[in-house]
Parts: C-alpha cells; sequence; structure tokens
C-alpha cells in the first residue's frame, strides 16, 4: 500500500515537470521600444519563417502580450521547444500628449495610453509564467533608470532565471559596456536583433540556461 502511494507521487511529480518542460516559456521584457518585438521578429524568423507582430517608432506599438508557440531552435545538437512570449514595454508614466508629437489625433492619442496602460499590467501578471526572461534593453540609452531597476528588481526577488540582451549594438552610439557596468552581476549579451549579428551567441546562452 505504501509502495503504491510511493509510486502514485512520484507519478504525479514527473507529470508535473513534464508539463512546464513540454509548456515552456520564455518571456521579453523591458523598456518602451527596447526593441522587444523586432528581436521576437528576429527569433521567429530564424527558426519558423515568420513574423510574430508589427515594429515601430511611435511609443506602446506592443499593447498587448503576443505568443507564437513552438518555437524550436537548434544549436550543438541539442533541441529547445518554446513558446515566445513578446509582452508591451514597461513604463512608470505613460501619458497620451507622448503620442501627439508623432502625429495621433488627440482621441487616438488617449486610446493607445489606456490600452497602454493595460497592458504594462497584464505583462506584469504574465511574469510569473515564465521559465526564463530575455530582459532587452536599448543599447543607446543610459541602463541606470527607474525602470530598467524595477525589471532587474522584481526578476531577482521572485527568483525568475533572466538574462540582459544589449539590443542595436549595429547603432553607433551603441554602447553594451555600459549595461554591463551598470549591472555586473547579471549575464549581458549584446545583438542586433534588427541585422541578427550575435544572435548565435544568445541562442547558446538560452539553450544553456534552460
Amino acid at each position: 500500500m505504501l509502495k503504491r502511494l510511493k509510486d502514485g507521487i512520484l507519478k504525479g511529480l514527473l507529470k508535473k515537470l513534464f508539463r512546464k518542460r513540454s509548456g515552456l516559456k520564455i518571456g521579453l521584457y523591458g523598456p518602451v521600444n527596447s526593441g522587444k518585438t523586432t528581436l521576437a521578429n528576429r527569433i521567429c524568423l530564424d527558426w519558423l519563417g515568420e513574423e510574430l507582430g508589427p515594429v515601430s517608432a511611435v511609443p506602446h506599438e506592443t499593447r498587448k502580450v503576443q505568443l507564437k508557440e513552438k518555437v524550436e531552435i537548434k544549436v550543438g545538437g541539442k533541441k529547445l521547444a518554446f513558446t515566445i512570449v513578446d509582452t508591451p514595454g514597461i513604463a512608470t508614466k505613460i501619458d497620451y500628449e507622448d503620442f501627439l508629437k508623432y502625429g495621433l489625433k488627440r482621441k487616438d492619442a488617449k486610446q493607445r495610453a489606456k490600452e497602454a496602460t493595460k497592458g504594462v499590467i497584464e505583462a506584469i501578471k504574465w511574469l510569473d509564467k515564465m521559465d526564463l526572461v530575455l530582459v532587452v534593453l536599448d543599447s543607446t540609452k543610459d541602463p541606470l533608470n527607474q525602470v530598467n531597476i524595477t525589471i532587474l528588481g522584481n526578476l531577482d526577488a521572485r527568483k525568475i532565471p533572466f538574462l540582459i540582451v544589449a539590443n542595436k549594438v549595429d547603432l553607433k552610439s551603441s554602447r553594451a559596456s555600459r549595461i554591463r557596468s551598470a549591472f555586473p552581476n547579471y549575464k549581458t549579451i549584446g545583438v542586433s536583433a534588427k541585422t541578427g549579428f550575435n544572435m548565435d551567441e544568445l541562442y547558446k546562452e538560452i539553450v544553456r540556461m534552460v
């Protein structure tokens, strides 16, 4: 009787572990316009031959969580299948007036701000569902700001594995070294999601971490 009970518990644990591994989720988080969707598109193009979502110079183009299932990457004879989760940009303040300078009408700007605010809340709710997070930062900007520190602090507190991706290294003003210096305790890989530069190194690190 005791043996059957132990066997049942073991089988239950194995089923839970299998479900978790088969439902692996890798989330892309970061501030607004850091290139999260561009990176998601690059990953999907590399391994699926199709993009995930639209990108724009206008802030908060992504205002809802976007998913692409059954992404499978192959590195060094190893395969990793997962669902990629592209999340809205995290911001501490969203003002509709910021959208007016991009040519949006007042009504559209207010609607975009409302949707963007909901998107930030949705992104935070999804955080605990992630098995690995890629924190996408714009390497042309100063990394020491409230949004970046808040994101990294939350991941640390929740003990969610994460990797910093210093994006846009193809630009002359890029300084990926500033990100490494600002957050020396965390692994950082510099890439260009737009051109595909150094994506192989990113894939290797994702497989290694998972």
